[in-house]
C-alpha cells in the first residue's frame, strides 16, 4: 500500500469536520490550528545529526505548518524517546535553542523507552491561533504560483551531513530550518492557498494543484537558488525543486505578495502538473519529491 493509498483509506474513517478531509497539513478545532509531525531516525535524520539539531528539526518543521496557515503559536506537546543520557542531555539543549528563538512554550508530552538499538522516534504537536488558516485547496484558476526564500538548501545540505565537503550554510538550512512564521502571518489573510514546501516544491505545488482541482505549470528557470546552492550543485533546478526539507511558503494569489518572494508558475484550469523553463516544455522526472513509498532514500 503506499502512502496515497494509506491516507485514502484513512479517509473513510469517521473525520472531525476540522480534520478538511484530510487533506491538509493541519486541522482546525475551536479555533486553533492543529498539526503534529514524525521524525524517525533514518529516514527523516541521519544516526549522526547531533541531538541538538535534530530537536530544532522537530519543533522547527512543526512550527513550519503553522506558518503556512498564518497562525500565532499558543504551544507544543512532544513525545521523546529516553535513550542514551548524553543524547538526551543534548536533545533538551535543542529544544531550550528553539522554543526560546521562535518564543514557543512546552504544554505537555510524553516519554517512552525503546529497545536496545532501536531507532529514534521523536513526535512533536503545535498548536497555534488567530489564523487565517488558508488551505492548501483554495487555489484559483488564474492565480500565481510563488514561493518565498531558496530552494534546494536543505537537500544539498544533507549531502554534506552524509560526508560532501560544501558550505556551512546548506548544512544548517537541513539540519536547523527556519520556520516563516512572520511571512505566515503576512500572507494568510491575502493568499488563496498555502502551504509549505516539505517534501519537495514540484510534489507540494502538484498536491495543491490537485487539492484545488487544477492545473499548475512551474517554470524552472524562474525556481530561486541561492549563491551557495549554485557554488555547491550548480545550476540544477530540477534536482533542487524535487529535494525537500525547504520548508519555505508555497502560496496561491492573484495580487502581488505583501513579503519578498518569488513567481515560479500559475495555476490553470485543468490538471496535472506541467514544467518548462523559459518557455521551453521540459519533461517531468521520475519522481517529483518524497514519499514513504520508498523508505530506502532518507529525507
Amino acid at each position: 500500500m503506499t502512502e496515497a493509498d494509506f491516507i485514502a483509506a484513512l479517509r473513510t474513517l469517521p473525520l472531525h469536520p476540522g480534520a478538511r478531509g484530510l487533506t491538509d497539513d493541519t486541522a482546525v478545532v475551536g479555533g486553533l490550528v492543529m498539526t503534529t509531525d514524525t521524525l524517525v531516525e533514518g529516514v527523516h535524520v541521519l544516526s549522526t545529526d547531533p541531538a541538538a539539531d535534530v530537536a530544532w528539526k522537530l519543533v522547527a518543521t512543526n512550527l513550519s505548518d503553522l506558518a503556512a496557515k498564518g497562525a500565532q503559536v499558543e504551544g507544543i506537546l512532544l513525545n521523546l524517546p529516553l535513550s542514551d543520557p548524553v543524547w538526551d542531555r543534548d536533545l533538551l539543549s535543542g529544544l531550550a535553542e528553539v522554543m526560546t528563538a521562535h518564543d514557543v512554550r512546552l504544554i505537555g508530552g510524553d516519554t517512552v523507552s525503546l529497545p536496545p538499538g532501536a531507532a529514534r522516534v521523536l513526535t512533536c504537536t503545535a498548536i497555534g491561533r488567530d489564523a487565517a488558516a488558508p488551505p492548501r485547496s483554495g487555489a484559483r484558476a488564474g492565480d500565481s504560483l510563488w514561493v518565498t526564500g531558496t530552494i534546494g538548501d536543505a537537500g544539498a545540505g544533507l549531502a554534506i551531513a552524509q560526508g560532501q565537503a560544501g558550505p556551512s550554510s546548506l548544512l544548517a538550512a537541513y539540519r536547523r530550518p527556519q520556520p516563516r512564521l512572520a511571512d505566515g502571518r503576512a500572507l494568510g489573510p491575502v493568499v488563496h492557498a498555502m502551504m509549505d514546501v516539505s517534501d519537495g516544491l514540484l510534489i507540494d505545488a502538484a498536491r495543491m494543484a490537485d487539492a484545488s482541482g487544477l492545473a499548475v505549470a512551474i517554470d524552472l528557470a524562474a525556481v530561486p537558488l541561492s549563491a551557495d546552492y549554485i557554488a555547491f550543485a550548480g545550476d540544477d533546478r530540477l534536482g533542487a525543486a524535487t529535494a525537500g526539507d525547504d520548508y519555505q511558503l508555497l502560496f496561491a494569489t492573484d495580487r502581488p505578495p505583501p513579503v519578498a518572494a518569488t513567481r515560479i508558475g500559475a495555476f490553470a484550469a485543468g490538471a496535472g502538473l506541467s514544467l518548462h523553463a523559459d518557455g521551453v516544455a521540459i519533461p517531468l522526472p521520475d519522481r517529483l519529491g518524497w514519499l514513504h513509498d520508498v523508505p530506502s532514500r532518507l529525507r
